[in-house]
C-alpha cells in the first residue's frame, strides 16, 4: 500500500444456481487465491452465494435461510486474511426481500449495502421479488452461531481503509451503474476514491463494448477506481447467457478485463493517491456532500503492495500503431493551426526559422511549412537561416540545406564565426576557453540574427525548443529560449522524435524522407563545442541525461503529482534492464535540480500552443514561482538510500 497503490481484484466463480453449499465453497476457494496474490479489496459478483438467475426460488424460505449461512461461512473464512471483501446475495429486512452485497472483513460483516435500482425490463424481471434499498444506512441484526451482531444497512456506506490515506470504498449493484443518477455519483462526492460494483449483466451482441464504455466513463467522471465484477458461465440459465465480463478501472483508464465466459479472477494495482492528486487539482471537482452517510472503518494493516501493474517507458507516446497516428497528426494540427491564427491576426506574410539540421528545428520547419499551406502562403516566404560555427559538422549543415530545400522554402546562409569571434575579442572572453561564455555567446548571436532579419523581412521568429529543454533549463537565456512563437513548448523530447517519424511515414517524398530520417539518427547536440574530426563531441543526453528519463520524471510529477519516492520506484519497474537504480537515481537527482533552478527561464517564455494534459508555460499549467526552493524533493530522494555517484552535477550554469 506503500505510495497510495492497493491491489483490488474482480472475481467470477463457477457456481450452480441455488447451489449455496457449492457456492460458498466456489467463493471460498478463489478467495484464498486472491489473498494469496496480495489482493486487498476483492469484489464477486451480484447474489453470487445464490445465484442471479433463481427467480421464484427467491421467495423460498429454505433458500433465503441458507443464503444467510452462506453469508456468515464467507464472512468466517476472511478471518486473518486482510482483504475487505464484496459478496452479493439475497437478504430480508423489514419483511421485504433486498439485493444486498455484504462488505466483510476480519471474519465480521461490516456493512450491507442494498441494490438502489430494481430493473423490470426487457429480461429483467427484479421487481417481482425485490424492493429499492433505502439511502440513509439503518442498524439490522445479525445472528449467527458466534452470537448478535448490529451492522449498518443502505446505499451510503462507506469503507475506509486505515492503512491507506484516502481510501474510502463505496458499493453499487449492477443496474446502479446504469442509470443517470448512479449511486456512485453521491459515493464519490461524500468521498469514495474507489467504487466496487457487483453485477450479474448477461450477454448479448455489442452489450461488451457498452459495458466498458460504462465503467470507463464512470470512473472518468468520478475521478475514481472501479471494481466491476459479473456473474459467470455457472449462472447461465434457460433464455440467459453470462460472460464473466470483470473489469477494473482507473480514472477512465482499463487496468485490467477479464476475457469473457471463461471465469476469470482479474487483479489491478488501483493508484489511490494519484486519485487525490486529481481531484485536488481539479477545482471543479466538488466533494465533501457526505450528509447521511455512515463511514465504516476497516483496520486494515498497512503493508507493501507488489506491483503488477506496468508504466510505459514513454508517457506521452501511445503505444498502439493507430492511436499514434491519430495522435501524431492531432499534435501537428495543433501546433501548425496556433501558429496559422497567429500570422492572421499579425498579418505578417513571413517567417524566419534557424535551422540546425537538428531534431527540434526540423519540426519547427515542418510545423511552419503546414501552417503556411494552411494560409495559402508561398512556402518562399519562411526564410529558413542555417548559421554555422565552431561546433557545426558537415552532416547537420547538409541536412540543414537539404531539409530547407525540399521544402521549397527560402534558404539562407550566416555564417557567425566572425561576428561571434569578434564579439569575444571585445568582451575579453579567450576564444580557446570552451566555457559557457563560450557556448552561449553563439546561441545568442544566432538568436540576434534571427531577429534581426524578422525585422528586415516584417516576419516572425519561429522558436524551436521543446518541452524536455525548458523542463531542465538547457537552453540560453535570451538565446533559442527567446522567439516570437515557439510552436515546440508543448511537446516533450521524445514526442519531437516521433512526430518526425510520422512525416517520414506520410510524406511520400523519397527526398525529404531521407533528410529526415539521417537527422533521427544524427545525435542530439546544441552544437556549441567543436567537434573532434568532423564528428559531434558534445551530446546532450551525456550531459543532462536521457530524455527519456527526463520525460518520464516530468509527466509523473507535473501530471500525476508524484514524490520523489514514488517516482523512483516506478521508474526503476518502467526501466527496468535498460537502467541501473543507481544511474536513474542519479539522473533524478539532475532532472529536480535543474527543473527548481532553471523556472525563471519558463516565467518568460514566448507564446506557444498547449498540445497535451503537462505543459510548462507560466500562463497555464505551471504557474511557479522562479525562487522556489527544490530541498524537500532532493532530501527525499537522498532518503531513498541509493548512493549514486558524485558525478551527477546536472546543474553546472551550462547552457544558462
Amino acid at each position: 500500500m506503500e505510495h497510495g497503490f492497493i491491489k483490488v481484484a474482480a472475481v467470477t466463480p463457477k457456481i450452480k444456481v441455488a447451489d449455496t453449499v457449492y457456492n460458498v465453497g466456489q467463493i471460498c476457494g478463489c478467495l484464498d487465491e486472491t489473498v494469496e496474490e496480495g489482493a486487498k479489496v476483492v469484489v464477486f459478483p451480484e447474489l453470487c452465494i445464490t445465484g442471479y438467475t433463481c427467480e421464484d426460488l427467491f421467495l423460498q424460505e429454505l433458500l433465503l435461510e441458507k443464503a444467510k449461512e452462506g453469508l456468515f461461512q464467507v464472512a468466517a473464512h476472511t478471518a486473518g486474511k486482510e482483504a475487505l471483501v464484496f459478496v452479493g446475495l439475497p437478504m430480508v429486512k423489514g419483511g421485504k426481500l433486498f439485493n444486498v452485497a455484504a462488505a466483510l472483513y476480519d471474519g465480521r460483516v461490516l456493512g450491507i449495502a442494498p441494490k438502489a435500482n430494481i430493473p423490470s425490463y426487457a429480461e429483467f424481471y427484479e421487481g417481482r421479488h425485490f424492493t429499492p434499498g433505502n439511502g440513509v444506512p439503518e442498524e439490522v441484526e445479525l445472528q449467527d452461531g458466534k452470537g448478535r451482531q448490529k451492522v449498518p444497512f443502505g446505499t451510503k456506506i462507506l469503507f475506509e481503509v486505515e492503512a491507506i490515506r484516502g481510501l474510502k470504498v463505496g458499493c453499487e449493484i449492477c443496474e446502479d451503474l446504469w442509470v443517470p443518477d448512479a449511486p456512485g455519483n453521491a459515493h464519490a462526492l461524500a468521498g469514495a476514491t474507489l467504487l466496487v460494483n457487483l453485477s450479474a449483466s448477461n450477454e448479448t451482441v455489442g452489450k461488451d463494448a457498452y459495458r466498458e464504455m460504462l465503467v470507463k466513463s464512470a470512473s472518468a467522471r468520478m475521478i475514481a477506481g472501479y471494481v466491476y465484477a459479473s456473474a459467470g458461465e455457472g449462472e447461465s440459465s434457460q433464455d440467459l447467457v453470462f460472460g464473466g465480463h470483470n473489469i477494473i478501472a482507473e480514472n477512465g483508464t482499463v487496468l485490467a478485463q477479464a476475457k469473457r465466459f471463461k471465469n476469470e479472477i482479474i487483479y489491478g494495482d488501483v493508484d489511490i493517491h494519484r486519485l487525490l492528486h486529481e481531484r485536488r487539482r481539479m477545482t471543479t471537482y466538488q466533494q465533501e456532500r457526505a450528509q447521511g452517510y455512515q463511514i465504516v472503518s476497516v483496520p486494515m494493516k498497512k503493508e507493501e503492495t507488489k506491483l503488477t501493474r506496468t508504466f510505459g517507458c514513454l508517457p506521452f507516446v501511445p503505444g498502439d500503431r493507430t492511436a499514434w497516428e491519430k495522435r501524431c497528426d492531432e499534435i501537428l494540427s495543433i501546433q501548425s493551426y496556433g501558429l496559422k491564427k497567429r500570422y492572421e491576426h499579425t498579418g505578417c506574410r513571413k517567417a524566419v526559422a534557424g535551422i540546425s539540421g537538428g531534431l527540434d528545428s526540423t519540426l519547427a520547419l515542418l510545423v511552419t511549412v503546414r501552417a503556411f499551406d494552411l494560409l495559402g502562403l508561398e512556402r518562399k516566404n519562411i526564410v529558413s537561416v542555417t548559421m554555422p560555427c565552431f561546433g557545426t559538422t558537415d552532416r547537420t549543415y547538409d541536412n540543414a540545406c537539404k531539409l530547407a530545400q525540399t521544402l521549397g522554402t527560402d534558404l539562407r546562409q550566416v555564417d557567425i564565426k566572425e561576428s561571434v569571434s569578434l564579439h569575444f575579442a571585445q568582451i575579453g572572453q579567450d576564444i580557446n576557453n570552451h566555457d559557457v561564455t563560450y557556448e552561449n555567446g553563439q546561441a545568442r548571436e544566432r538568436t540576434q540574427v534571427l531577429m534581426d532579419i524578422a525585422n528586415k523581412e516584417n516576419a516572425l521568429v519561429i522558436g524551436t525548443g521543446d518541452m524536455s529543454e525548458l523542463a531542465l533549463g538547457w537552453a540560453t537565456y535570451n538565446g533559442d529560449h527567446m522567439s516570437m512563437y515557439g510552436v515546440n513548448v508543448g511537446v516533450p523530447k521524445t514526442l519531437v522524435r516521433h512526430l518526425v517519424q510520422y512525416y517520414v511515414d506520410t510524406c511520400g517524398d523519397a527526398q525529404l524522407e531521407r533528410v529526415l530520417l539521417d537527422v533521427l539518427d544524427t545525435p542530439v547536440s546544441p552544437e556549441l563545442l567543436p567537434p573532434v574530426d568532423g564528428v559531434i563531441s558534445q551530446k546532450t543526453e551525456d550531459l543532462v541525461g536521457p530524455y527519456e528519463l527526463h520525460d518520464f520524471f516530468l509527466y509523473y510529477m507535473l501530471r500525476c503529482g508524484f514524490e520523489p519516492g514514488k517516482l523512483y520506484r516506478i521508474a526503476c519497474l518502467a526501466f527496468a534492464g535498460q537502467y541501473g537504480e543507481g544511474e536513474i537515481l542519479k539522473w533524478m537527482k539532475v532532472f529536480y535540480r535543474r527543473f527548481f533552478a532553471q523556472q525563471f527561464k519558463r516565467s518568460c517564455l514566448p507564446d506557444g500552443p498547449k498540445v497535451g494534459s503537462v505543459a510548462v508555460s507560466p500562463r497555464g499549467d505551471l504557474r511557479m514561482p522562479s525562487d522556489a526552493c527544490g530541498r524537500i524533493w532532493l532530501e527525499e530522494l537522498e532518503k531513498i538510500g541509493k548512493d549514486c555517484d558524485k558525478t551527477e552535477e546536472g546543474c553546472d550554469g551550462r547552457r544558462m
